[in-house]
């Protein structure tokens, strides 16, 4: 019997990281993105998911590792698309595996130590650590607010176009 937490690895501009598999819905490569006018570098912009606008946050970008992708660049990303009441997809540089780690891999990481706590552990993982991340905490209560907000205004542009 297979014991242990399951994450999904990824590498966001260079940096292991780590999500709880549970709060994957599912992993897409990178479609086409829609982006409003004067959005934040951070939305890499909207995807249209069976008629619901999606916000694509670019972790690279969020977390001050690297600039938006040009279009070649984001052409290999791929879109980690989370479970929740409020759609939201990551965009990472590479989605690397799905691993098991036990506990004592796990060392959890003071709230106080990373922006509103967005790293809540250290993960061995043989000779690397890789930051686990919480993705409940990946935004700020004001940055949730402001995506949510341009999330209604690109699903009420999106319903202007509905037959």
């Amino acid at each position: 019997m297979t014991t242990g937490t399951a994450y999904l690895l990824v590498d966001v501009a260079g940096t292991d990281c780590a999500l709880p598999r549970r709060a994957v819905r599912e992993i897409l490569p990178l479609p086409r993105l829609w982006r409003p006018p004067g959005a934040p570098g951070t939305l890499a912009g909207f995807l249209n998911l069976a008629g619901s606008a999606v916000p694509v946050l670019d972790l690279g970008v969020l977390f001050g590792l690297g600039r938006p992708a040009t279009a070649r660049q984001a052409l290999y990303r791929h879109l980690v698309l989370l479970k929740g009441e409020a759609p939201l997809a990551l965009m990472v540089d590479r989605v690397a595996d799905v691993v098991r780690v036990e506990a004592g891999q796990v060392r959890p990481v003071a709230d106080d130590t990373t922006l509103n706590g967005c790293v809540a552990a250290e993960i061995q993982l043989a000779e690397r650590l890789v930051h686990g991340l919480a993705v409940d905490r990946i935004l700020l209560a004001e940055e949730r607010d402001r995506v949510a907000a341009q999330t209604r205004d690109a699903q009420a542009r999106l319903a202007e176009w509905a037959a």
